[in-house]
């Protein structure tokens, strides 16, 4: 049989001498740099407006505004702090996140590798479906259910782990102290960190859990050695999304807590404050300058929520070993 050596006739090039395809290429990463360009660019807009504005009412503050616990912008000098509301944001967040993404962890793996099919998606749409609750019913339900019936419980812990001083209740009252708020912001960012752990879980190779299987692994060993290094740097960035909405809650917050600008680490006892809570509280009967301190304090949140993703971000970059990407 004889092969033909003749070379195809060239297909016409298109109008303009370039193809559609490399034209199209260029306006998506066109399209890409412009996009990550302006998200910088609303980044850097924001932090310079915050920056001013508090800078005008730092300039005036008579107190340190990193341990006055006082706020009271509006007085004459003014005088006001963030010693209450960084702690009672830092300690009910992390009372949020101890108690949410070990719970949270464990509904990904039984949605992702334990449920039945039948089980699994019915689930999995109703913890999707938490996460659009709107935040007032959160802080609605938490004052009319949570703190009544959490009294019991703060009870209990006082009798057996007031040893602690953690959970040492000094003072009689209803539950509206960090820890109820703690709890509460657990129950909200819970569908975060399970949606998005979940979806890690279901992306591990296939492969890494039939090998681990077939050498004769139980199904926990296979979570523990294939399931759970491999989406461990998901479950860091799951954690910092629940973490980034537990730091910035507001009307759930102030809904259940009752404010107070003391310091105290009996976590039990009503009152504190956050950030958040302390501007939606303040913000419409502060005058101009009480605004601007108000602003201050959002600069410090921001601030704040910048260190935490910047942390993640080194965390999932020093377990590069675990992301998946060699998979």
């Amino acid at each position: 049989m004889a092969i033909s050596t003749e070379t195809p006739p060239a297909r016409p090039a298109p109008e303009g001498g370039r193809s559609t395809g490399r034209a199209g290429d260029k306006v998506f990463a066109g399209l890409s740099r412009g996009s990550g360009i302006l998200l910088l660019v609303v980044m850097a807009s924001i932090a310079v407006f915050l920056t001013y504005r508090a800078s005008l009412a730092l300039s005036k503050n008579e107190g340190n505004f990193l341990t006055t616990f006082d706020w009271d912008a509006s007085a004459t000098p003014p005088v006001f702090g963030i010693a209450v509301l960084l702690f009672g944001t830092v300690v009910s967040s992390v009372i949020a996140m101890v108690i949410a993404v070990p719970v949270a962890v464990g509904i990904a793996l039984f949605i992702s590798h334990y449920a039945p099919r039948r089980l699994a998606a019915p689930l999995a749409y109703v913890v999707d479906l938490l996460a659009a609750v709107p935040s007032i019913i959160y802080g609605i339900w938490g004052a009319l259910f949570l703190v009544p019936y959490l009294e019991g419980l703060n009870l209990w812990l006082d009798e057996y782990l007031g040893w602690t001083y953690v959970f040492d209740k000094t003072e009689v009252g209803v539950a509206r102290s960090l820890f109820t708020v703690g709890i509460l912001l657990a129950i909200m960012i819970l569908p975060i960190v399970t949606s998005v752990s979940r979806e890690v879980f279901l992306q591990v190779p296939r492969m890494n859990e039939e090998a681990a299987l077939a050498l004769g692994a139980t199904r926990w060993e296979v979570i523990r050695l294939s399931v759970l290094p491999f989406g461990r740097s998901g479950v860091i960035s799951a954690s910092m999304l629940g973490l980034g909405r537990a730091l910035g809650e507001t009307m759930a917050v102030a809904t259940v807590l009752s404010p107070s600008y003391l310091i105290s680490l009996h976590v039990l006892d009503p009152g504190g404050g956050t950030f958040a809570q302390n501007i939606a509280a303040k913000f419409d009967e502060a005058n101009e300058y009480g605004r601007d301190a108000l602003i201050a304090s959002g600069l410090v949140l921001f601030v704040l929520t910048l260190l935490v993703n910047g942390a993640a971000r080194l965390i999932i970059a020093r377990r590069k070993e675990y992301s998946g990407a060699n998979a």
